[in-house]
């Protein structure tokens, strides 16, 4: 049957090979998103969306081609059986050969794991030595779960790959994301962002964030899990260890023991002496006076190598009224550290005035690792001043509110709607939290102006969970269990070319290198003409 003579509706037989055409360019694309969607680069569907979306695509592909080879059959035989079909055949099988052999090649790589040798010029690639010993000295298998949301992970897999290839096996990693599953986080004892819990068998160690030192340290705790024992002092109406009262610390608790730490409660006006085992002593917000006897007891285990770990919050809050305050006083005498007698109004708090805000953060372990985008803060808090300390002690000012802000005096006023700066209140930025650290006796203080900030209400506010468990972590010194440098890149600077530089790789791309091209193919041309 010639074109005149056939059916109308054979014109339109191409439709079919369109749809077809459009179904496979769906199908690439919905490939794409799976692809991206396992590396969390996207996140709009799910997996199950996609893997239905790829069998109706699929289904719409074979239905369009069955429908045009029951319309053209005739067409169909010729693409197999004419002059074509030879040449076509023998590119389908070469094409279906490479295939093969990079899928082949796949598979076996992928089962078969192997890091070649690191050739870059600053062995960026490679671990630190101490990683690498850490990870061969591995009793049991340890898997690491990164809780990331809305950060990116390409940098924490790239790292943790090169932890699971460096441990024959030993070494395993996932991604959680604690947006999607805040269960999980919470059972982990997470808060913040970026962090990853290291599991070998009941044990669990944190790692702040997603750096080669930081993991070396949580592994090196796990594989050496020395007693971390943590006590909270008691008598004096400080927050609770539980969920029993309104303020208590019962979350930071829980965050202590899932990094493998023993909290617990000290009573020193009933047991009249300090556990050999304590690293550390958190005085959270006392409502009623420390006495002198165990202010002295304390005094005696800090200059023995011991540290505290002090929360004041100001007068207005307690019932100290105008009584001495013996601890206060330690940490005047001692280090240099004074709790002011006022309550800090932050003008530019977005919280309140009476919502002390961190605004400067000193360089110190403890606050190293807290994101510049985080901030901390103090419901009521007080100011601290620090003087000259005695001889080998360092102090470090941890925070400090903006400018904008001032140490109330006068209680009254910071009680009022309208409130104002007085020639006797202490002017910004002011000191909210400090650390000591005596160089002869090893001890260590860290001092705040306010303990609310820790309590279960708000430790999942912005850093302040973090804070509060770096300081515990650097009064107990288990911040620096090593030292690992790992290897950084060198920087490089590049020159931009000069003018005539320019002009040059403009004409030799541009104009040379292509008018060579189309020259060369005119005289072939021409020379094929004459020979006729």
């Amino acid at each position: 049957m010639t074109k005149k003579n056939q059916p109308t509706w054979r014109r339109y037989t191409f439709i079919a090979l369109v749809v077809a055409g459009l179904a496979l360019l769906f199908e690439v694309g919905v490939l794409l998103t799976r692809g991206l969607l396992i590396t969390n680069i996207f996140t709009g569907t799910t997996l199950e969306t996609l893997d239905r979306a790829l069998a109706i695509g699929g289904g719409v592909v074979v239905l369009a081609f069955a429908v045009y080879l029951m319309l053209e059959p005739e067409k169909v035989r010729q693409v197999f059986t004419g002059r074509q079909a030879k040449y076509g055949s023998n590119a389908a099988i070469m094409t279906l050969a490479f295939l093969g052999i990079l899928i082949v090649g796949n598979v076996l790589t992928y089962q078969n794991p192997k890091r070649l040798a690191d050739t870059t010029e600053d062995k960026i690639n490679t671990l630190a030595p101490e990683t690498l010993q850490a990870l061969k000295s591995l009793p049991e298998p340890v898997t690491a779960i990164a809780f990331y949301s809305a950060l990116s992970t390409a940098s924490a897999e790239d790292l943790l790959e090169k932890f699971r290839t460096n441990s024959a096996g030993m070494f395993s990693y996932q991604f959680v994301n604690p947006d999607t599953d805040p269960v999980a986080a919470r059972e982990a004892g997470i808060t913040g962002d970026g962090k990853i819990m290291l599991v070998m068998g009941e044990r669990r160690e944190i790692a702040n964030f997603a750096s080669e030192t930081e993991l070396t340290k949580a592994l090196i705790k796990l594989i050496n899990p020395e007693p971390r024992v943590v006590y909270f002092l008691s008598g004096h109406g400080e927050m609770s260890l539980d969920f029993s009262d309104n303020f208590n610390v019962a979350t930071a608790k829980s965050t202590l023991e899932s990094k493998n730490y023993t909290v617990n409660s000290l009573n020193l006006l009933a047991e009249n002496k300090i556990p050999e085992d304590a690293l550390a002593i958190v005085i959270a917000g006392p409502v009623k006076q420390v006495s002198q006897h165990e202010v002295q007891l304390l005094k005696e285990y800090v200059d023995g190598g011991g540290a505290l770990v002090v929360m004041e919050n100001p007068l207005l809050l307690t019932e100290f009224g105008n009584s001495p305050d013996p601890l206060a006083d330690y940490l005047a005498q001692d280090w240099g550290i004074t709790l002011n007698n006022d309550i800090i109004i932050d003008q530019s708090s977005p919280f309140g005035p009476l919502f002390a805000t961190s605004a400067i953060a000193g360089q110190h372990p403890i606050t190293q690792d807290i994101n510049v985008n985080l901030i901390i803060i103090m419901p009521q808090a007080r100011s601290l001043t620090l003087s000259t300390p005695a001889e080998g002690i360092t102090q470090t000012p941890l925070l400090l509110t903006s400018e904008n802000s001032w140490g109330e005096k006068n209680f009254k006023n910071a009680e009022g709607s309208q409130v104002s700066r007085d020639e006797e209140d202490l002017g910004g930025p002011l000191t909210i939290a400090v650390s000591g650290e005596n160089a002869g006796t090893g001890g260590r203080v860290v001092v705040f102006g306010n303990s609310l900030f820790a309590s279960s209400d708000n430790f999942d506010a912005y850093g302040n969970g973090n804070f509060f468990i770096n300081s515990v972590d650097w009064a107990a010194e288990q911040e620096d269990l090593i030292n690992i440098t790992p290897n950084t890149p060198k920087t490089r600077t590049f020159i931009a070319p000069s003018q005539w530089q320019w002009y040059a790789i403009l004409c030799g791309t541009v104009f040379i290198l292509p008018g060579i091209a189309i020259l060369s193919g005119v005289y072939t041309w021409w020379v094929r003409r004459r020979q006729g």
